[in-house]
């Protein structure tokens, strides 16, 4: 029998390794099989005390992504159009060099980082970007947060004091939910941490509760649902504000258990008076009697919770949105309380829920070098990246950090991104492929594979349905190279204007790790002391021994530390959300804070998108649950097959436009234009087209075999850069108005 452990193999030795998923979410317990330095088998763990047992295919290729032959494994210095490999001693040297040529010639103003999303699964980078943006001190950064979660993020932060402070759906314990703009058939959970999402959708059904789905498009979710309720993309906001107002005109709303800590009861209660069902049924496409029905049936369940995700993002209102999806849970009663919204309790709190704003202006400090767009937060729109490059001036930028991201392939305005990228007199990559976007860079830093660190999530814990946590060590342990964390510190003292040799990474980790431990509460001393493995493995430990049920230095005995977790392959769970919304609140008012001026004043925007006629074809974007935006698409086992980069449209639109099923047709926007073949479905409501997001691998330069092979189309050169949410400045990419034409 193949023994199971999860220490370092010996040469040649078989044997089971436990560990669980990076990819999303759903943070899926693993059982790899390996024979030697080669993966032969991944499948679930069902002794994981997490998942059970459950898994979705891409959590069976990491082996296939830690194997891939166009991985790279060494440096990659660019000169003119030829790469080489090099000593990561040759790498820092070069990077030192332009890093410094830029800083001494323009200054910092000149420089800035792109961040791409898979930072926040990845146990080294998660934890230590906070260390490289202090120590290179950029003025701001750029992030796929504004094509992802930002308004989630202002809602957050406004209703609750703190942007990463975001509740989630108690799942397993609700007796109904609504499912807007997510689609966790292809995605999972997202800000929201549940193992097997369509398991518990069939159990609410199960258990006589009631699912509906609302979404322009019938996904695969919809057959786990009671009802689907198409919408036209881009007005959310509006059927929630008159499922609001059937609430408050028939008397149906209570605060429940935190009547006492909310601001701004009664001004959503004047707010909603004219958002009768009537009122928006023309522009929402939803009939006023199922509005109306939906918000009585809503209102009469014992428990229920209205979830809203990226859908409700990445459109011309996601901030409005994304703060109603919170106002109907609070004011039925369904906030802070089982089987409603609630805030998750991490047993290591996340970073990200340290501090807060207080009084700071959520907006306006800055505005961007080319446009003049207030910032939100810290961010502008990404599509600004582009034209801050590409525009003369004191503040161009000539210097970029990408730290694993792909914005060629991501982004709105893609064709100018990729044209923008090539101009840049300073790009260091920190990624594991040469792809469309690291093929611009000067130097290549590769990563990890998810195999060879350990993993404990860190943010995600923060929305989970219950308190768990499981550690892995690293299946095969990195040698001769430094660890991503060593790799950011590095990169963030040179742009700090330190040389190479001045570098002690040693010596600003523990800097780092001193200011984290007296933020959550613990003697940097004592804890410095206490804990000498540096890096990330020292900032969890530190976490989860402050954290709730932490010895906090041995001031509770019997407190669970690291090692706990060593102990426990399977994890730990210590039982399903609280109610803690008085604990964590961070607003300067220590409530909730129900309608912030901020929000409501774009009222008066999305009165006037009622009243326009629902003319003409729309864009939506979609994911397969076979792929991850951009990241799976070199595993062939994933992508072989049908091919699912096709444009879903309506047979009505279909036959009025001579469209015909597999027929390749031309789309286009004020963006740009792309040809695709159509897939003719009846899963869209009529009016709405749709096209896979994260593919378009037809760039050359790039070492992607398998993604060549299957290059698709990127639906991102129709998405143009200036169609953005105000309040957030999210793109949106969901709801671009496009032509569609059959090529002759």
């Amino acid at each position: 029998m193949t023994d199971v452990r999860d220490d370092a193999p010996a040469a040649g030795e078989s044997f089971v390794h436990r560990r669980t998923c990076c990819l999303c979410e759903a943070m899926c317990g693993l059982e790899v099989h390996v024979t030697g330095e080669q993966v032969t088998l991944i499948r679930p763990n069902r002794d994981d005390v997490w998942s059970k047992g459950y898994v979705c295919a891409k959590g069976t290729t990491l082996g296939h992504m830690h194997h891939d032959p166009d991985r790279l494994r060494a440096p990659m210095v660019r000169h003119g159009d030829e790469w080489r490999e090099v000593t990561w001693d040759e790498a820092f040297a070069r990077c030192e060099e332009l890093i410094h040529g830029v800083l001494h010639a323009r200054g910092k103003q000149a420089m800035t980082a792109y961040i791409g999303n898979p930072a926040a699964h990845n146990f080294s980078l998660g934890r230590h970007i906070g260390l490289f943006m202090g120590l290179a001190g950029f003025p701001h950064i750029y992030s796929p947060g504004t094509v992802d979660q930002q308004p989630k993020n202002v809602s957050c932060e406004l209703m609750y004091g703190n942007s990463w402070l975001i509740p989630t759906v108690d799942l397993p314990r609700t007796d109904f939910i609504v499912v807007m703009g997510a689609n966790p058939h292809a995605s999972q959970g997202s800000l929201l941490a549940v193992p097997d999402v369509l398991g518990e959708l069939d159990r609410v059904r199960e258990r006589g509760g009631k699912v509906v789905v609302i979404d322009p498009r019938r996904t695969g979710t919809v057959e786990h649902a009671s009802e689907w309720v198409p919408i036209v993309p881009g007005t959310d906001a509006a059927l929630m504000l008159a499922v609001l107002h059937v609430l408050f005109a028939e008397g149906l709303t209570t605060l429940g258990t935190v009547a006492d800590i909310v601001n701004g009861f009664d001004d959503i209660a004047a707010l909603v008076v004219d958002w009768s069902p009537e009122s928006v049924e023309g522009a929402t496409g939803v009939p006023a009697e199922q509005i109306r029905a939906l918000a009585r049936s809503f209102a009469a369940a014992p428990t229920a919770c209205w979830y809203g995700r990226i859908g409700t993002c990445n459109q011309e209102f996601g901030t409005l949105a994304s703060w109603l999806v919170d106002v109907i849970n609070i004011v039925t009663g369904n906030f802070d309380r089982p089987g409603g919204m609630m805030f998750g309790k991490p047993v290591a709190p996340p970073m990200a829920w340290l501090g807060g704003r207080g009084d700071e202006p959520i907006s306006g400090r800055w505005v961007s070098h080319a446009s003049g767009i207030p910032e939100v937060l810290g961010q502008v729109p990404v599509s600004c990246l582009s034209e801050d490059i590409l525009t003369p001036g004191a503040r161009q930028l000539r210097s970029l950090v990408v730290i694993a991201g792909n914005p060629v392939i991501s982004n709105p305005e893609a064709a100018r991104i990729d044209e923008a990228l090539a101009t840049l007199d300073c790009m260091i990559s920190i990624d594991n492929w040469l792809n469309e976007t690291s093929r611009h860079a000067h130097v290549i830093l590769p990563g990890a594979s998810a195999l060879e660190q350990p993993f404990f999530g860190e943010l995600i814990w923060g929305w989970a349905v219950r308190s768990a946590g499981k550690w892995a060590d690293p299946l095969f342990p990195l040698t001769d190279r430094p660890e991503e964390w060593e790799i950011l510190t590095r990169l963030g003292a040179l742009h700090a204007g330190m040389t190479n040799d001045q570098i002690d990474v040693a010596a600003l980790d523990d800097g780092y790790f001193r200011g984290i431990a007296g933020a959550l509460g613990a003697d940097p001393d004592v804890a410095i002391a206490a804990l000498d493995e540096p890096g990330p493995v020292r900032l969890l430990d530190l976490a989860i021994r402050m954290g709730p049920w932490g010895d906090r230095f041995g001031a509770v005995p019997g407190g669970v530390t690291l090692d706990t977790f060593r102990g426990e392959p399977n994890g730990l769970d210590f039982g399903p959300m609280v109610p803690r919304a008085r604990e964590l609140l961070r607003t300067p008012s220590g409530r909730i804070e129900l309608a912030p001026p901020y929000i409501t004043a774009d009222l008066p925007r999305l009165r006037a998108r009622c009243g326009r006629r629902n003319d003409g074809l729309v864009l939506v974007s979609r994911r397969h649950v076979r792929s991850n935006n951009s990241w799976m698409h070199n595993v062939k086992v994933l992508v072989k097959g049908k091919d699912r980069c096709t444009l879903l449209i309506h047979p009505a639109d279909a036959a009025r436009l001579g469209v015909s099923d597999n027929g390749t047709v031309r789309v286009s926007s004020e963006a740009g234009a792309i040809e695709v073949a159509a897939e003719v479905s009846d899963e869209m409501m009529r009016g709405v087209v749709c096209l896979p997001h994260g593919w378009g691998h037809d760039k050359e330069g790039t070492r992607l075999a398998t993604a060549r092979e299957f290059a698709g189309v990127n639906n991102n050169l129709l998405a143009p850069g200036a169609f953005t949410d105000p309040l957030s400045n999210n793109a949106a990419v969901n709801g671009i108005p496009v032509e569609v034409a059959p090529c002759r």
